[in-house]
């Protein structure tokens, strides 16, 4: 049987190489519990927006409102990674403009 805790840190590994965008003032992780701080709520709450338009729902945090939570679940597969990391980046893309 697979062990879902031994390829947490590969699967971390793999969203940390993709999220990487000039909108994203970092991205912070301690296995599949992550974050994206924007430094700004505005820009939060847009980036939420457009991801909802995009198929994704997303959270912030109530201490951090410039800040997306990211915590996919341990199942979740590299494919479903790359296409969840592209829906982002579009995302952020868009709140650029």
């Amino acid at each position: 049987t697979e062990k879902l805790i031994d390829k947490v840190k590969a699967k971390e590994t793999l969203i940390m190489s993709l999220l990487v965008h000039p909108l994203f003032k970092s991205v912070r992780s301690k296995g599949l519990l992550m974050c994206i701080d924007f430094g700004n709520g505005e820009i939060n709450r847009k980036f939420g927006e457009r991801c909802f338009e995009n198929g994704l729902i997303t959270d912030w945090f109530l201490f951090a409102p410039y800040c997306t939570r990211i915590a996919p679940p341990l199942i979740i597969t590299e494919e479903e990674i790359r296409e969840v990391c592209k829906l982002l980046i579009l995302s952020a893309n868009e709140v650029l403009g």
